[in-house]
Formats: structure tokens, C-alpha cells, sequence
């Protein structure tokens, strides 16, 4: 089957040059040499005055943005996570009832968390890059330059305070910090390339004896400076003679267990796969497993060379294309622009949307989404094309449709899923 690719190449947007910039913001060497010599190798230092920072990070989210997150928009647990002492406090220490007209039980009270960060709790505001607009924009931006979805949370920590006990991620971080100092402690690895289900506390006691040794990095980051660590390294941070906020950017990488997890799903369509073990065995025996163990073996490695890498993919697209959404959009302007549209209105793609064509059905086109496929007219395929490209904006110039009628109910259609925006 034969697929028609948007200008990233194959499901990706294309990189705008808002999404260097961001890159740019967090390391300072060439993208070339980040993605040979440290992605997902090793650490990478970043001093503000190497980086494209002319004022820091403040513009993503500045301490008056922390407080206006916690006492004036109705911040929900588990948008919030309070530690102390390399303990998670319990939720119900600094969350309650809404007040009049908020039927709930887990909204942030401020004058809680004033205590506890007044007593040296660390205050980490998650999800982010899905609430708050600076770190929306930069999420999807620097998102683009990686190809991997990211998620964005910010930690605030009184001076002189540590949140957390050292430990490992099982995603890369960038580490952005905005205000204050604080000193970080890096160590190697003690499983290099972890997965999520390989957290760091099945590995405590490796962890904390490796933590007593030299670390590989012992670093003050000022305010702009930025920190690249790759999933396993283990790390830990204490503010130091004033509060500290930084952000940490996750970057949601797959790996090639999801392509191991992917296969083994498909291998269920293998008849010698799905039979059974023979009746009575005792499967505590390592003899009587021994032969049935081989003959798995031997069918598994038959089905794997006839892998289709087509099935593979469609499965990894449901997999990461859901987890890196698309620019938010404006229902009420885009409804108003349904109302109104005409050949002179201009429309553009959907900023960070990703798609894919392929034939469909009786001459039709499929357009696949992250989260749904819409299927089209064959005839449509040129301007949506065009349309997905940013080539056309102008309704009335679709190419390859025999009049503006058909122009406009193609835009109306691609606007009401959310695929165009109006500009």
C-alpha cells in the first residue's frame, strides 16, 4: 500500500523553525553533534551564556506564574505533588473542597501548601504542557526538533531543601532552570536504559551505593542554565541559599522493547503460537517444558522473519501518536469560522498535527489521525494534500476540485474535525 507523506516524512509535521529555536534554548552544540555525541548517551551541560537565553526561561513560567497556578486557578490534584524529605506527602494534607459550587474534594488549598513550603516542603506542578500556554507552545515546539512526545513539570524548592533522595527516570530530561541555584549531583547509570516498568526503586540499595561515590557531574546551575540527562543516570538537587525553580522537560522516547511488545501482540495471528501445552504437563518441570520450549522457540522465530513492518507500524502509530497532542484549538472561533467560511477565508493545518494518506476503499482516501481516520473522496487527495502541506490557504485556490462548492465543503469538513484552523 502506497503512502503519501507530510513534509516531516512519514506521520511527522514538519519542523518549523520555531522548534530549532526551541532546541537551541536547551543545548548548546549543534543538533548534529547533540544527537551523535550525547542523546541518550550522556549528560550534557549547557551554560546560559552558550545558549540562544537571552533572559533565561522566565518566559515560560516565572515564579509570580508558579503562585498564580497555585492560589487562582483552581489547581487540582494530581496537577500538584507535594515532598519532603524524599517522601511524597499525602494529598489530603494540602487538598480539600472547591467552596461553593465546586462539588469536589481535590482542589489545591493555598494556605496549605504555604505551610508546607514554608517548612521546607518541594512543590512540583505537573502537566504543564497542558495547562499552562508558554510551556504548551514549547512543549510541541521542542516535541518537533525530537520527534518524541514530551510532558513538562516544574519544581519549586524553599532553600536549602532537597525534594527528593537520588534516583533515576526512565525518560530523558532537559533540566531548565529558571530561578535561584541549585547543585546537582550526577552519577552513571546502574542499569543503563531503563524502561518504565525498570523504575529506580527495585534498585535502591545499587542506587544509593552508587550515589556515595564520585559523581560524574557536581554542577551549580544558575538561572538560564540547562542540563541534559538520558534515561538511568542517577541524579539528586538541593536549592541552595535561596529558592530554586526549574523545569524538567520528560521526553517520552520508544524504544525498541515497544517494537519486542508490538510483535509479540501480532504473534497471537500465529496458529502454533496460540496452541496449548499438552495435557497433564507439569509445567514446575524444566524437562517437560524443555520440548515445548523448543518448538515455541523454532514457531516464534518463523513468524518473526515473516513479520509484516507495516502491521508493526500501524501498531506503534496508535501507540505514540496519541501521546504527543497537536496545537490546542478554539472551539468558539473555529464554530464561527464554520458559519462564515467562503472561498476568500484562509485556512492553515493544524500546527503540530500528525497524518497520514492512504488509499481507501472504493477509489476514497483515508486521512489517518492520532486519534480517529477520516475517509474522503479520491478527488480530494490533491488539496488535501496542499492543505496539509500549508501550500494553499486561500479556500477558493484548492487545486484538483471542480468548483468552490466542493472547495468549501472539503474545508468545512477538515475544520469541524480539527484538522484546519482558520486564520
Amino acid at each position: 500500500m502506497a503512502y503519501i507523506d507530510p513534509p516531516g516524512g512519514h506521520g511527522r509535521p514538519a519542523v518549523p523553525s520555531s522548534a530549532t529555536e526551541a532546541l537551541a534554548r536547551c543545548v548548546a552544540v549543534e543538533p548534529a553533534k547533540f544527537a551523535a555525541d550525547h542523546w541518550g548517551r550522556s549528560p550534557l551541560l549547557s551554560r546560559a551564556a552558550e545558549l540562544a537565553n537571552p533572559a533565561g526561561f522566565t518566559d515560560l513560567l516565572s515564579p509570580a506564574d508558579a503562585d498564580e497556578l497555585l492560589s487562582r486557578r483552581g489547581l487540582r490534584t494530581p496537577f500538584l505533588r507535594v515532598a519532603k524529605d524524599g517522601q511524597l506527602v499525602p494529598a489530603a494534607r494540602y487538598a480539600g473542597g472547591g467552596g461553593a459550587g465546586a462539588e469536589i474534594d481535590d482542589q489545591v488549598l493555598d494556605e496549605k501548601i504555604l505551610a508546607l513550603y514554608a517548612d521546607g516542603a518541594t512543590l512540583v506542578l505537573q502537566g504543564l504542557h497542558r495547562t499552562w500556554p508558554a510551556l504548551v507552545d514549547f512543549a510541541r515546539d521542542l516535541g518537533a526538533a525530537l520527534a518524541q512526545p514530551l510532558q513538562v513539570n516544574a519544581y519549586l524548592t524553599p532553600a536549602g531543601s532537597q525534594g527528593f533522595a537520588t534516583h533515576y527516570d526512565t525518560h530523558d530530561v532537559f533540566v531548565l532552570q529558571v530561578d535561584g541555584r541549585k547543585h546537582w549531583r550526577i552519577h552513571p547509570p546502574v542499569l543503563p536504559d531503563p524502561l518504565e516498568k525498570q523504575p529506580w526503586g527495585g534498585r535502591a540499595d545499587e542506587v544509593s551505593a552508587t550515589a556515595e561515590g564520585r559523581p560524574a557531574l557536581d554542577v551549580v546551575l544558575e538561572p538560564g542554565d540547562a542540563l541534559y540527562l538520558p534515561r538511568g543516570w542517577l541524579h539528586s538537587a538541593q536549592a541552595q541559599e535561596s529558592s530554586s525553580l526549574h523545569l524538567t522537560v520528560g521526553i517520552r522516547a520508544l524504544t525498541r522493547y515497544a517494537l519486542v511488545e508490538e510483535l509479540m501482540a501480532l504473534a497471537a495471528e500465529d496458529a502454533r503460537l496460540r496452541a496449548g501445552l499438552p495435557f497433564g504437563v507439569d509445567v514446575a518441570d524444566p524437562d517437560a517444558i524443555e520440548p515445548e520450549l523448543t518448538e515455541t522457540v523454532e514457531a516464534l522465530r518463523d513468524w518473526l522473519l515473516r513479520a509484516d513492518p507495516a502491521a508493526v507500524a500501524a501498531r506503534l502509530r496508535a501507540r505514540a501518536w496519541p501521546a504527543a497532542r497537536p496545537a490546542p484549538i478554539r472551539p468558539l472561533a473555529q464554530a464561527a469560522a464554520l458559519a462564515t467560511l467562503d472561498a476568500d477565508s484562509r485556512v492553515a493545518p493544524r500546527a503540530g498535527l500528525r497524518w497520514q494518506l492512504a488509499p481507501a476503499e472504493d477509489g476514497k482516501v483515508a486521512l489517518r489521525l492520532f486519534d480517529r481516520t477520516v475517509t474522503l473522496p479520491g478527488t480530494c487527495e490533491p488539496a488535501l494534500r496542499a492543505l496539509l502541506a500549508g501550500e494553499v490557504t486561500r479556500v477558493g485556490d484548492l487545486p484538483g476540485l471542480d468548483d468552490d462548492a466542493d472547495r468549501l465543503v472539503l474545508a468545512r469538513r477538515l475544520l469541524k474535525e480539527a484538522v484546519l484552523t482558520p486564520t
